[in-house]
């Protein structure tokens, strides 16, 4: 039997993935804080619901002795737990940094080097879910995000070459935009800096045409839950799986700095926003 972990399985991509991995005939310990989201996928799936914050040690080892119960080694663990919350690193809290870092780095830290004992059993595998936000230019408005994502690539490429010894491979993920109930958290988020800015309203407003832009060619979750199979199940696994990653910031990605930075101050300061929103209909 295969045994994987799973956390952030209680929403979105993370719930899609364990269901996934336990139609096809893995063992799925699906993490995750929401108890009435766990209890629901003990319902309907194969998986084992653990209750984990990877916000809190305490919690990640009693998780821990949860799934030594059932087993000695799990094959995989799937970092999908995560957040993002937009706000301005000058005006915002400086908690909004400190959360996105505590779970999207520190948490994936805590629960490799927790679980890692599982792992090297069986010479399983550790694939890590970064973003297009950790490898391409950064976005205003984005930072604690965007930060995160790249400090999660560069833990993740550290912990590879630390493995690679032990021949235990490590993975990255960097999707681009799914359809997920993450982007009505991410227009909130969008909607209280908007509500709280003193200096960059007008900003903001031609802003969030681009985000409506964005979030509007989102792309259908199937094609990332592929990539997370096959990095799961290949047995020589790509070290990084890009999937359907920003055109429109893949473009950008291959400009000069100065460039970008000119682009994007005479594109949020005209009017051209509101009528590409306009064309497309948002």
């Amino acid at each position: 039997m295969r045994y994987a972990l799973v956390t952030g399985a209680t929403s979105g991509l993370g719930r899609e993935i364990a269901i996934r991995l336990s139609e096809s005939g893995w063992f799925v310990f699906a993490c995750g804080r929401n108890e009435k989201a766990l209890e629901e996928i003990e319902a309907t799936t194969y998986c084992r619901p653990l209750k984990m914050d990877v916000s809190d040690q305490e919690s990640i080892n009693a998780a821990y002795d949860e799934v030594c119960k059932e087993t000695n080694h799990l094959n995989a663990i799937i970092n999908f737990s995560g957040i993002q919350q937009m706000g301005s690193l000058i005006e915002g809290d400086i908690k909004i940094i400190e959360q996105s870092l505590d779970v999207n780095l520190l948490g994936m830290v805590r629960v490799n080097k927790t679980f890692f004992p599982l792992v090297k059993q069986c010479n399983g595998r550790i694939i890590n879910c970064s973003s297009e936000c950790g490898w391409m230019t950064p976005q205003p408005f984005n930072g604690s995000y965007t930060l995160s994502k790249y400090a999660v690539e560069a833990y993740n490429d550290s912990l590879r070459r630390e493995l690679m010894f032990l021949d235990i491979p490590v993975i990255k993920i960097q999707p681009g935009s799914f359809k997920t109930a993450m982007h009505g958290k991410t227009l909130d988020s969008f909607d209280k800096l908007m509500n709280s800015t003193n200096l960059y309203r007008d900003v903001l407003e031609r802003m969030k045409g681009m985000m409506l832009i964005e979030l509007k060619m989102a792309n259908d979750p199937k094609a990332l839950i592929d990539a997370v199979m096959a990095a799961a199940n290949d047995p020589k696994p790509r070290q990084k799986y890009r999937v359907k990653n920003s055109p429109i910031l893949g473009i950008i990605e291959t400009m000069h700095p100065v460039a970008v930075d000119s682009l994007y101050k005479r594109f949020l300061k005209s009017e051209l926003v509101g009528k590409v929103m306009d064309k497309i209909n948002l």
